[in-house]
């Protein structure tokens, strides 16, 4: 007989989270109504015959052949009882493994599936006899592991059966095995596969029990070993009683009552301090809250609470230890030195709190170190960069395991007094998340009338921080929130210029780089023709951390020749570097010898210094609207903007077309284009760029500019005056175009530098384009 021949049809019960297995009964409750039509259409035949498919999704309700595994089981249905809902409980018996060939809905409801017999073929072999012995002992050792009481009843239910392939499945069927897995097992080819994957399932079985077995026996061990020591403990107290012997415990807390009695506490410390120990000396030692409380006591006695570090106020001293420490930045020096004599006036008066701002390497960290020196203060520094948890300042309160107190009172601990200068280094890039932000936290820290009261989670007592010296640094203040920026007095530290480093890297750089690589003055000399071409050459920033690796890098070369041989003094030359540091890594930036129509120099403003930027603009024939490149902001896209509604707007006086601005569009670019840009300051810039392009007429080159503009045509100050024109000094420009409102900012620029440049400054957009185009100058209504 052919496979077409042996074909069945019968009614389908799709079965959900569940494998029927030929030998075996299932109870099943139905309540598909296509289901329930299926079963009545099967009692309705003389054999009662159905056939059994699992769904692969069980949360599909009406199911197609493809949601339907291709092989299940021929049942026959044994029980059946209806229900007042309509739904029904049946019994199926499993009786043989059948392939499914087509499947589909008939006219009564309820779906058909053709079906073929798909037997296990008959082996009987020593594999199988020995797969099936060792199934039953894996199979013994699982029951015996997850339910000792059920391994007598398997052992009853093997006896029952000779048939390996009914044992494989009646294993199965007693074990929690996923879906898949179950009709892994249905689906195995021949005995012998169906015995393998049932043993490699109970194989990874018992590893599980086995280690939940071990973790439990562990858990009991420990909580036994731990009523052991209780007891021990309790009987050494007695002997220790009998004897006379002091307790250990008894002992600590003796000692930290003669602490506490000899320790200057505020009155509520005090109190709270006393509570805490009694109920120290009531605590068992084994006690989780022992040590809490314990850790909490010693944290409160070891801080400062009326232990200060006097002050140094000798004023000639203090200006000589600033001077030795860093050069120039006069204002930071007046500063300090006018809270020297604040204090010696007023000893109570409050520490002011300062922020140090400018670019990376000019010595804001550094400087707080020479400020506590100066005073004579405990020196401790935090780093707040990329700090998120609130609780890290603050501190976790104790009902938490692993409780501390916050990195701020930690660090009062650590300096011993309680007027110490703390650092909070990167303050502009402290982070925020759902765990808080903890610029929040500093906003109480920073104000002299709240911190004297400050709480800390931990403690939960008032410290007074008004008399510490708190100094913040930041490379920028966009990211510092404004309530924060207005408890802080800002103080600016610009870049240095080149003859700055210079004399920087002679006072400073070059002995400490020599005193650790173990060099001395006889050995190497740096010329300052060599310096100078480290900074311009190897070196492009506004701060001096890539010129001292530099510096070293040559102080380690120069190292090496002396260890191989040589004697002589050493003289650092500009053609000695190549050899030392290599090629230059720094092109440099020089002025542009010609300005085509549409180009101006402007000067930008970044965080690690000035640089100047060429603006270019093209008219685009047929083209329409502005098109802006090179990665600019928002703010500078609306400065373009900006810059070509005002050209438009006085066109007649620049003598401009209108047409032109209909019939021409404008492109802006501003290189390099790989680096973002943004800000307000390039205006001016703008502005010219796009009156060149427009009246063909080129800019100087040798004038570079930096304001604000509106659309009325004022232009407004902006910052970073003195690395702006340190840049353009860099470049070989020594005329600058500067809004009339930073005037006095110029007055920060050293004296021979200001000697060397040209500045115009400008109240409104006619007196920049008057000075960059003179041959449109006279077409003005008013020129400046």
């Amino acid at each position: 007989m052919n496979e077409v021949e042996k074909m069945i049809t019968l009614p389908v019960l799709p079965l959900k989270n569940a494998v029927l297995f030929p030998g075996l009964a299932m109870p099943l409750s139905i309540g598909r109504k296509q289901t329930v039509s299926a079963i009545e259409a099967a009692l309705a035949k003389e054999g009662k015959e159905i056939v059994v498919f699992s769904q692969r999704d069980a949360s599909e309700d009406t199911p197609t052949q493809e949601s339907l595994y291709g092989v299940g089981v021929k049942a026959v249905v044994r029980r059946m009882s209806m229900n007042p809902d309509g739904s029904m409980e049946v019994l199926v018996m499993g009786a043989e493994r059948v392939a499914m060939a087509k499947m589909e809905e008939n006219l009564a409801g309820y779906l058909d599936a053709r079906v073929r017999p798909f037997n296990v073929p008959e082996e009987m072999g020593t594999e199988v006899e020995a797969l099936g012995r060792a199934l039953l002992e894996l199979a013994q050792k699982a029951f015996s592991l997850a339910q000792p009481e059920m391994a007598p009843d398997l052992n009853r239910m093997m006896a029952t059966t000779d048939d390996p392939l009914r044992m494989t499945y009646l294993m199965s069927s007693m074990m929690n095995l996923s879906l898949p897995k179950e009709q892994a097992l249905l689906e195995a080819m021949t005995r012998a596969d169906a015995m393998r994957i049932l043993h490699g399932y109970l194989t990874h079985e018992v590893e599980v029990l086995e280690l939940r077995s071990k973790i439990q026996n562990e858990a009991r061990s420990e909580m036994g070993k731990e009523q052991r020591e209780y007891m021990l403990r309790q009987q050494l107290r007695a002997i220790q009683n009998e004897l006379g012997e002091k307790n250990p415990e008894k002992a600590d807390s003796d000692m930290l009552r003669e602490r506490l009695e000899k320790a200057e506490l505020p009155e509520e410390a005090r109190k709270e301090a006393e509570r805490e120990l009694g109920r120290l000396e009531r605590l068992p030692a084994a006690s989780p809250d022992h040590h809490v409380t314990r850790s909490w006591l010693e944290f409160v006695l070891d801080l400062p609470w009326t232990s200060s570090t006097e002050n140094k106020l000798d004023i000639v001293e203090a200006r000589k230890i600033l001077d030795e420490d860093h050069y120039e930045i006069r204002e930071v020096k007046e500063r300090i030195l006018e809270h020297l004599s604040v204090l010696k006036m007023n000893p109570n008066a409050k520490a002011p709190i300062l922020c140090f701002v400018g670019p990376p390497g000019v010595g804001k960290t550094s400087l707080g170190q020479s400020i506590a020196k100066t005073l004579g203060r405990k020196f401790e520094r935090m780093s707040l960069g990329g700090l998120h948890d609130e609780a890290e300042l603050r501190g976790h309160r104790r009902t938490y395991i692993s409780a501390m107190a916050g990195r701020l009172m930690q660090a009062i601990r650590r300096a011993g007094s309680n007027n110490p200068v703390i650092l909070l280094d990167e303050v502009d890039k402290v982070g925020r998340d759902y765990r808080g932000d903890p610029s929040h936290a500093l906003l109480e820290v920073l104000d002299p009338e709240q911190n004297k009261t400050f709480r800390d989670n931990y403690m939960d007592l008032a410290f007074d921080l008004s008399k510490v010296m708190f100094i913040t640094t930041a490379n920028a203040l966009d990211t510092i929130p404004r309530p924060l920026l207005d408890r802080m007095e800002i103080l600016r530290l610009s870049g240095y210029s080149e003859e700055e480093k210079v004399e920087i890297s002679k006072r400073f750089l070059i002995p400490r780089q020599m005193n650790e690589t173990g060099l001395n003055a006889e050995q190497v000399e740096f010329t300052d023709e060599a310096l100078k071409k480290i900074i311009s050459g190897y070196t492009r920033e506004a701060g001096l951390r890539r010129l001292e690796r530099a510096i070293g890098k040559v102080a380690r070369k120069v190292t090496l020749k002396f260890v191989e041989g040589r004697t002589e003094l050493f003289v650092v030359q500009p053609e000695h570097l190549y050899d030392l540091l290599g090629p230059e890594q720094v092109s440099q930036e020089k002025m542009r010898k010609d300005l085509p129509p549409g180009v101006a120099t402007g000067l930008a403003w970044t965080e690690t210094g000035g640089e100047v930027l060429y603006i270019e603009a093209s008219l685009q024939p047929g083209g329409k609207g502005l098109t802006i490149t090179g990665q600019l902001g928002e703010v500078m896209q609306e400065s373009a903007r900006a810059a070509q509604s005002y050209i438009w707007a006085h066109s007649d006086n620049l003598g401009i077309p209108a047409s032109m601005f209909k019939e021409y569009g404008l492109h802006v670019h501003v290189p390099a284009g790989a680096v973002p840009k943004d800000g307000p300051s390039a205006g001016v810039t703008m502005a010219t760029a796009l009156a060149s392009a427009y009246t063909k007429q080129a800019a100087r080159r040798d004038t570079a500019m930096t304001g604000e503009i509106t659309l009325t045509g004022l232009v407004l100050p902006i910052g970073g005056v003195k690395e702006k024109v340190l840049a353009a000094r860099r470049t070989g420009i020594k005329r600058v175009i500067l809004p009339r409102a930073n005037e006095n900012d110029t007055k920060e620029i050293p004296d021979y530098i200001r000697k060397e440049m040209t500045f115009i400054f400008a109240d409104r957009v006619e007196d920049v384009l008057a000075e960059m185009l003179p041959a449109v100058a006279e077409k003005f209504e008013m020129v400046a």
